[in-house]
């Protein structure tokens, strides 16, 4: 008698053992072993490989000769392109006033990375059209820690002493276009310029420079510039304008 069940009697039990499956994987090793392995089409026989002999290298060694043929192929190009480019190379001539902006950006040879639409912008704050030292004075003023007494590293400025007021860096990488980071730092640059050729803002020029950025950089630098005041002079009371501080009335007694 046919039954999907095959039953045994122990211990008075009638223990019963399932012989089929709801799904055909089951029994695909069954057919194999019964009818052979099954033909698989575009695929590879590994029956028809031989033995390794020893007689080649592991996979980590070709991956080993690959990387020293590419090593080799750009030291040929070094080799045969570099005198060709010799005829192009012009002598270092630091950034003028008609070409006040330093543009700084980072490539990854063309691999998406979150930091390549970003752009950073290197200004000397003299070659922006400040109109006086009142002007320049509230430009430092509104950059904030933003504005730096020497070129940030990697500006593409060197530390040149006839720059006398410093540089203002402003990055951006808040749009996914690097175009329209730069639009950004363009359009601040350019409501900073107007803000401090305003004749309202000249009122600030007895403000003192805010320098706790640097003397924080220093810190954390932690080469001693910020022991024993080598940073220079920190604002104090002397400081503050006289003229902010209120009337108060004669003491009683006092001479006129």
């Amino acid at each position: 008698m046919a039954s999907s069940s095959v039953c045994r009697r122990a211990s008075s039990l009638i223990v019963c053992r399932r012989a089929f499956h709801s799904s055909s994987v089951a029994a695909f090793p069954r057919r194999s072993a019964q009818h052979g392995s099954l033909p698989v089409e575009g695929g590879i026989d590994i029956s028809e490989f031989r033995t390794f002999q020893d007689d080649d290298l592991p996979a980590g060694g070709h991956i080993d000769l690959r990387q020293k043929r590419d090593f080799l192929h750009y030291l040929q190009l070094i080799d045969h392109d570099v005198p060709r480019l010799t005829a192009f190379r012009k002598p270092y001539a630091p950034p003028t006033a008609s070409v006040p902006l330093a543009v700084r950006s980072v490539d990854f040879a063309g691999e998406e990375h979150p930091m390549t639409p970003k752009r950073t912008v290197v200004v000397p704050v003299e070659h922006l059209p400040l109109k006086g030292d009142a002007a320049l004075h509230t430009a430092k003023l509104l950059a904030g820690a933003r504005w730096t007494p020497e070129p940030p590293k990697d500006s593409g400025y060197q530390n040149n002493a006839t720059v006398k007021h410093g540089y203002i860096k402003i990055s951006c990488e808040d749009f996914p276009e690097p175009a329209m980071n730069l639009k950004w730092i363009s359009d601040t640059l350019d409501r900073l310029v107007a803000e401090a050729n305003n004749p309202k803002k000249n009122g600030y020029q007895a403000l003192p420079l805010d320098e706790r950025h640097l003397e924080a950089k220093a810190r954390k630098a932690k080469k001693g510039d910020h022991r024993r005041g080598r940073d220079g002079n920190r604002p104090s009371l002397k400081d503050f304008p006289k003229e902010w501080l209120p009337k108060s009335p004669p003491l009683n007694g006092a001479s006129a």
